[in-house]
C-alpha cells in the first residue's frame, strides 16, 4: 500500500486581494462571491475573508505538471483579479494591511467559526499554503502524520514569507505561524498511532465543541475529510513560483519516504511536545538565518546543514522521480537569495515603504508566470 504513497499531489494556495495602483489591501465582495459560486473557474475559490482568494491545482503526477498547473492558477487569479482593478499579493501576510480592511466570507462554514470563535475568525489576515500528498488509506496517513512531526519546522523555515504584520516588522520569517496559533486547533498533533485513535480525537473534540468534522482541524498536517490525502498545512504561501514547487516536491518524497519506514516497522522520532513547538518556533522565527533543529539528533544545527541532511533522507524518493537534481537547485536557490520574509524585508530598508515591499511581492509572486502552458490533469487538489 505504501507505494501509492506520493504517487500523485497538488497544492492549494491563499491570496491576498490588492489594489493593482497601490498595492492595499482590496476588499472585493464581487469577486469575493464570484469565487465562492464558481463562477472564476474549477481552481478558483472564495476564502475566509472578503480580500482573499484561494486556488487549488488539479492532480498531479511530476513536478511538471504542478508547476504548469501553479502557473495557470497564479494567472486565472491574476486575470479575475484585473476585472475589479485588484491583482494577487502572493505572501502569507500584507506588509501593511489590518484586519479592520476586511470582512467575513458570507458562506455557512465561515459563519460557523464566527459564531464558535469569535474575534479570531474575522482577523485571519494570514495566507497559507496547502499540500495534498496521495496516501491509499487512513492508518498509513496517520502513520506519516506521527513520523513527520519533527521535520515539520525544516519544511517551514522554507517557505517564510510573512515578516510584517500591520506595518510592524515582526522579527519573525513566518509571523503566520504565530498569529494562528492563537487557535486550540491549530499547530501538531500529538502521536497518535493509528487510524482508530485519530478518529476518537476526532469524536473528542467534536464533543468538545470545537469541530463539527475533522476538516474543521487546523493541524500542520491532516488527514483530508473527501480525498485519499493526507494534507500538509505547515508552510507559508511561497512567493516565488519555485519555492512553491521545491516545497511541494520535498513534501511528497517526505511522506512516501516516511510511510516506506512505518511499513518497516520503524517506529517515529520520540520527541517532546515542548521541544517539537522550540523547533516550529525556531524555524519560524528565524527562517534559514539562525540555526534549526535536526529531527535526527535533537541538536540545533547551521541550516545549510540541517537542510542538506533532510535531502540525503528523501534522495532516494526524489530520484525514482527524476527530481534529486532539481531538488537540490532549488535549496541552493534560496539559500543564495533567501526567503521571500529575508527579500521583503531586504526591499524595506533599502525604500522605507511598505507600499514598495508590497508591489515587489506582487510581482515576484507573478514572475515566470507567463512562460508555461498549463496541463489539464483531472480533478483538483482540495480537502
Amino acid at each position: 500500500m505504501t507505494a501509492a504513497v506520493g504517487a500523485t499531489f497538488g497544492v492549494e494556495e491563499e491570496y491576498h486581494v490588492v489594489d493593482a495602483e497601490t498595492f492595499a489591501l482590496r476588499d472585493s465582495p464581487e469577486l469575493n462571491a464570484r469565487a465562492g459560486a464558481g463562477a472564476l473557474g474549477a481552481r478558483i475559490h472564495a476564502e475566509i475573508a472578503t480580500t482573499q482568494l484561494e486556488i487549488a491545482t488539479g492532480i498531479c503526477r511530476t513536478t511538471d505538471e504542478l508547476r504548469a498547473e501553479l502557473t495557470a492558477a497564479r494567472r486565472e487569479a491574476t486575470a479575475a483579479a484585473a476585472a475589479v482593478g485588484a491583482t494577487v499579493l502572493i505572501a502569507s501576510t500584507h506588509p501593511s494591511a489590518s484586519w479592520t480592511e476586511q470582512r467575513l466570507t458570507l458562506q455557512p462554514r465561515y459563519i460557523t467559526l464566527l459564531e464558535r470563535w469569535g474575534v479570531l475568525a474575522l482577523q485571519q489576515v494570514i495566507c497559507g499554503c496547502h499540500v495534498h500528498v496521495s496516501v491509499p488509506d487512513l492508518d498509513t496517513a496517520v502513520q506519516v502524520m506521527d513520523h513527520a512531526r519533527p521535520y515539520l519546522p525544516l519544511l517551514l523555515a522554507l517557505t517564510g514569507s510573512s515578516p510584517f504584520h500591520e506595518c510592524v516588522d515582526t522579527g519573525y520569517d513566518s509571523f503566520r505561524t504565530q498569529w494562528f496559533a492563537r487557535w486550540p486547533i491549530a499547530g501538531p498533533s500529538e502521536p497518535l498511532g493509528d487510524a482508530d485513535t485519530y478518529r476518537g480525537v476526532i469524536d473528542d473534540l467534536t464533543r468538545a465543541g470545537v469541530i463539527d468534522d475533522p476538516s474543521h482541524l487546523y493541524w500542520d498536517i491532516r488527514p483530508s475529510l473527501r480525498h485519499p490525502t493526507l494534507e500538509f498545512r505547515v508552510g507559508d504561501v511561497c512567493t516565488s513560483l519555485d519555492d512553491a514547487v521545491l516545497h511541494a516536491a520535498l513534501v511528497r518524497a517526505l511522506a512516501a519516504t516516511l510511510a516506506e519506514r512505518a511499513a518497516s516497522g520503524v517506529r517515529p522520532v520520540p520527541i517532546r511536545a515542548e521541544l517539537l513547538r522550540a523547533a516550529r518556533w525556531r524555524a519560524a522565527r528565524y527562517g534559514l538565518s539562525d540555526r534549526l533543529l535536526d529531527p535526527a539528533t535533537g541538536e540545533l544545527v547551521e541550516p545549510r546543514l540541517a537542510i542538506s541532511r533532510l535531502l540525503v533522507e528523501l534522495e532516494p524518493q526524489l530520484a525514482d522521480r527524476g527530481e534529486v537534481d532539481e531538488a537540490r537547485a532549488l535549496v541552493q536557490q534560496v539559500f543564495d537569495r533567501g526567503t521571500s520574509a529575508a527579500r521583503q524585508r531586504e526591499v524595506l530598508q533599502r525604500t522605507g515603504d511598505p507600499a514598495a515591499v508590497a508591489a515587489y511581492v506582487v510581482r515576484a509572486g507573478l514572475r515566470g508566470c507567463d512562460e508555461t502552458t498549463a496541463t489539464t490533469p483531472t480533478g483538483t487538489a482540495g480537502g
